[in-house]
């Protein structure tokens, strides 16, 4: 299944982050070869997942060696299969080698995110709540695990601090109250959403007075969930959060709640296991 989602505009320089990264004043290994010795290479996933980072990877390349032909076999979105040839790859072999490891590590993070994603979204196929991720995501690599949750079939909650108010406990506490805070939140950028953390009934109703767009349920309990779901009779958006795992996951659909957000789906992740050989 091919997805077609807009790319960040972040993967030029993340990749020359991690190339200096990895480079520093020069790659001594590849210097073992002349630097016009041409090779091929082709890419294989040793375990199913679903692919997800192939720009991060051509990138990789591209910044060493302009000429380097890609071919790829899968796309980003597409499940793949234990063995399977991903790609096959062209250019000199000094770039070749100097770049195995970096795009690698892109590939193999940001497809395990997207793996991750699907397994839970998958479980939430026909239910009609939206599975959402979390800024819990690796330094660095914040727009690139949230594209690939969207490859996974998740949507993105905020991206940062920036886009939307989530307003917590913390936060709450420093104003005095949840309808200061939202009163606050409206007055300094009234074009903003505004969502507000509650942690018991009783503040679920404060923050329904002061017309909060989505409430986060924080660590409810199933009876806790549906009872703030008939509470709220639809005049806000409700958000279960905090300590779900995939075994509870159509339960809590089932009270409905209409976002369940998981932050497994970007800091829980295990990097696939791929695998690329070099021939001359």
């Amino acid at each position: 299944m091919h997805l077609a989602f807009p790319l960040p505009p972040d993967i030029s320089i993340r990749v020359q982050q991690a190339l200096q990264e990895d480079l520093g004043t020069g790659d001594i290994n590849a210097q073992l070869l002349p630097p016009d010795t041409f090779a091929h290479a082709e890419l294989i996933t040793r375990e199913a997942a679903v692919l997800c980072g192939t720009a991060w990877f051509n990138e990789v390349f591209r910044q060493l060696d302009t000429q380097a032909v890609i071919d790829w076999q899968a796309q980003d979105g597409d499940q793949i299969q234990a063995n399977q040839v991903l790609c096959r790859l062209s250019g000199t072999a000094r770039a070749l080698l100097s770049g195995e490891r970096c795009a690698l590590n892109f590939l193999q993070t940001l497809s395990a995110t997207a793996t991750q994603t699907r397994h839970y979204a998958d479980l939430l196929a026909g239910t009609g709540v939206i599975l959402l991720d979390t800024r819990k995501t690796l330094p660095g690599l914040r727009l690139a695990q949230k594209y690939a949750t969207r490859c996974g079939g998740a949507q993105n909650h905020r991206l940062g601090l920036y886009d939307r108010f989530l307003i917590k406990e913390n936060h709450i506490s420093a104003c005095g109250s949840i309808t200061q805070a939202i009163a606050s939140a409206r007055a300094l950028h009234a074009d903003k959403p505004v969502e507000i953390e509650v942690e018991n009934l009783q503040e679920l109703a404060e923050a329904l007075a002061a017309a909060a767009d989505t409430i986060l349920l924080d660590n409810f309990s199933l009876e806790q969930m549906r009872e703030a779901v008939q509470i709220t009779q639809r005049r806000a958006k409700l958000e279960a959060s905090g300590g779900i795992s995939d075994a509870q996951l159509r339960q809590i659909a089932a009270t409905g709640v209409d976002y369940i957000s998981i932050g497994a789906l970007t800091k829980h992740v295990r990097a696939v296991d791929l695998s690329m050989r070099l021939s001359m």
